[in-house]
């Protein structure tokens, strides 16, 4: 069976992430498995893909993804696919519009990433978006709440719920580096960290100001980069704590990291899933989350959840667990249970069962 994946590009978020690993894990299952890319620009991610021997296409390396031209670019390609599985805004639009000029539609799946975007708060586009995700043959939600939030938006699609998956062996064997070797952590210090791009979509500012309310002896560690990055470090630099507050750009070693970490932090105004969250809690550790719908129902009773953008809440909650070891323990064990539910190869097996419905 012939798939293609279509995605803007293959960027440093957690779909991106996401597909990588879902590729790399369906080696062997029967399904041939390409990637195409409106914007082909070199990425981490695209030359993982690549090393494994995945085929990645790309429209142009410079594209702006949101140019309708590249419609025209995309009807020759579909066409040689039994399926084409398609992620994220604009990529959507492309694909269905494209399949408008086709003699033969390949099966298409559209999957939804986000309980929210700002096409959903600008009148009229909810008719386009009605046109659109009717081309889907098959449309498929995160989680619950990414599913009730798009049927809330458009009542008349049908929508099948498929979880995230995490390769929770990965997280779980991961080593952590030597104290000496992470920064300023030693003995005496606590290590904090978030795994997140620098988007509105995250809250790293809230983070920022509960580590200022803490003692010196407490480091944040934001692995990540984007947009708002240079507002996180201005605003460290007049919190004056350039000392305690780390910007590690993008990693390749996210696993090692969260080993390495005392406390994991997943601060965001909203998710469709939380997928940092779960590798967090795969590494074993206490995992600390605003309680945001797509989020909080990964947390709620395992790890800890804050009120959004409180940062004296999240503060109290990151002393407790460094001060309270019986705690520690207790919440980082109920995490690490928890992971196990989202294990990567349950979803992998739930697409490609998918997969062979349409076909």
């Amino acid at each position: 069976m012939k798939v293609l994946q279509v995605i803007n590009s293959l960027g440093i978020g957690g779909a991106e992430k996401l597909i990588v690993d879902s590729i790399l894990c369906s080696a062997g299952t029967g399904c041939e498995v390409d990637v195409l890319l409106l914007n082909g620009k070199d990425t981490n991610f695209k030359s993982v893909l690549q090393q494994h021997g995945v085929r990645v296409f790309s429209l142009g390396k410079e594209n702006n993804i949101y140019n309708p031209l590249l419609i025209g670019k995309l009807i020759p390609l579909l066409e040689k696919y039994e399926v084409v599985h398609v992620h994220l805004f604009p990529a959507q639009y492309w694909v269905a519009i494209a399949t408008l000029f086709l003699k033969k539609k390949p099966r298409l799946i559209t999957t939804e990433h986000n309980t929210t975007n700002r096409r959903r708060d600008i009148w009229g586009f909810k008719w386009v978006d009605r046109f659109v995700y009717k081309r889907y043959d098959r449309v498929v939600a995160i989680s619950p709440q990414t599913k009730q939030a798009l049927t809330d938006y458009i009542n008349d699609i049908e929508i099948r719920t498929i979880l995230n998956g995490v390769n929770i062996k990965q997280f779980q064997i991961a080593k952590p580096y030597p104290e000496k070797e992470f920064l300023n952590r030693n003995g005496h210090n606590v290590s904090i960290i978030q795994v997140a791009g620098f988007r509105n979509q995250k809250d790293q500012d809230t983070v920022i100001k509960a580590v200022a309310q803490l003692p010196a002896n407490y480091h944040l560690f934001l692995v990540g980069d984007g947009p708002r990055r240079r507002i996180c470090e201005e605003m460290v630099r007049e919190l004056n704590m350039v000392e305690r507050i780390h910007f590690l750009g993008l990693r390749e070693d996210i696993p090692e990291l969260l080993k390495s970490a005392d406390i994991v932090v997943m601060s965001s105004h909203w998710e469709g899933f939380g997928l940092a969250a779960v590798e967090g809690m795969a590494a074993g550790k206490p995992v600390v989350a605003s309680d945001v719908s797509g989020l909080a129902e990964i947390v709620r009773n395992y790890g800890l959840l804050f009120k959004t953008g409180d940062a004296h809440a999240l503060a109290l909650l990151i002393e407790r667990l460094s001060e309270d070891a019986e705690f520690y323990e207790e919440v980082a064990s109920r995490c690490a249970i928890r992971a196990c539910d989202f294990d990567l190869n349950k979803m992998v097996g739930e697409y490609g069962q998918l997969y062979k419905e349409l076909c």
